[in-house]
């Protein structure tokens, strides 16, 4: 199944719903971090709330989700663009923590209740804008939930799961989120949180083979759920060999110097997609060169 995120409305517009499939992006943020099951778990929801995070999104606007708990895990980043394209990474992809129960990875505790949730939308005005919000769980999907409903005040339900399977590869992962503008009865509150009570772990469904569609249509079908968008999704990151050479230009003369005299080259690795860019002793001379230019 190819990774989708599907975006729709229901009950007449009162509702907003979207829901998305990521098995395959979070399988390469895996891949490209090394990371260990429950940061593997941690990182794909994180992965996921932003993808669902972009719904609404216009062609140049871009939104990024930091969750920074006191867990072992360090900081969480993903951010993501209007078309699909996702990064981001775990500051200690390394941790692995006794599973919370059968087949639940602890997220929770990997990630810390203290600590803060961060999403900030840029979205082309001359600054972006961030709201935060403390950690409630950790778990991520309670904390998006928190988030909309202190600092959008929209009551939402966010679900987020990553099933990795016993050799640490990605199974399945997917995520969807419900929003209730004024206007909802109260008996269809009451409906759509039997149903989502009901349901099995949005990880299962995917691995089950359900697309975005199904898991919304399943929701809030009974509320004449209508589609109105549909986005493939990728992990794809912004860095290039240019951006990275920026990066070396700004550190200044000195410290290229430096640089040059200790190890005759660098190495410089992108945070977000584990990418490494190594630089030659030619090459840091011209760098060299090209800071001194900008004093």
């Amino acid at each position: 199944m190819d990774d989708l995120m599907v975006r729709g409305v229901a009950a007449g517009g009162l509702i907003r719903a979207c829901a998305a499939v990521t098995t395959g992006l979070v399988e390469e943020a895996r891949v490209r971090h090394k990371t260990e099951p429950t940061a593997t778990a941690a990182l794909g929801r994180v992965l996921t709330g932003a993808a669902l995070l972009t719904s609404g999104l216009k062609e140049h606007d871009t939104v990024t989700l930091r969750v920074l708990g006191d867990g072992p895990l360090g900081a969480i980043v993903a951010t993501a663009d209007a078309h699909g394209n996702i990064r981001g990474y775990v500051q200690n992809p390394e941790i692995n923590l006794p599973p919370a129960g059968p087949g639940k990875l602890d997220v929770g505790l990997a990630v810390g209740k203290n600590g803060f949730l961060h999403i900030t939308k840029d979205l082309g005005l001359k600054e972006p804008y961030t709201g935060s919000v403390p950690l409630r769980t950790g778990e991520i999907g309670d904390d998006l939930a928190a988030y909309f409903l202190v600092s959008e005040q929209v009551p939402s339900a966010v679900n987020l799961g990553v099933l990795v399977n016993p050799d640490g590869t990605v199974q399945s992962s997917g995520g969807y989120l419900i929003q209730l503008m004024p206007g909802v009865k109260d008996e269809q509150i009451e409906e759509i949180e039997n149903i989502i009570y009901s349901l099995q772990p949005i990880s299962t469904l995917v691995s089950l083979g359900w697309g975005p569609r199904r898991i919304l249509e399943e929701i809030l079908g009974h509320l004449d759920f209508k589609q109105l968008e549909e986005t493939e999704l990728r992990f794809n990151c912004k860095c290039s060999r240019e951006r990275l050479e920026t990066v070396l230009i700004s550190l200044g003369k000195e410290e290229i110097e430096s640089i040059l005299a200790l190890e005759g080259e660098a190495e410089v690795k992108c945070h977000f997609c584990g990418e490494v860019y190594r630089f030659n002793r030619h090459e840091l001379e011209k760098i060299k060169e090209a800071a001194v230019s900008l004093k």
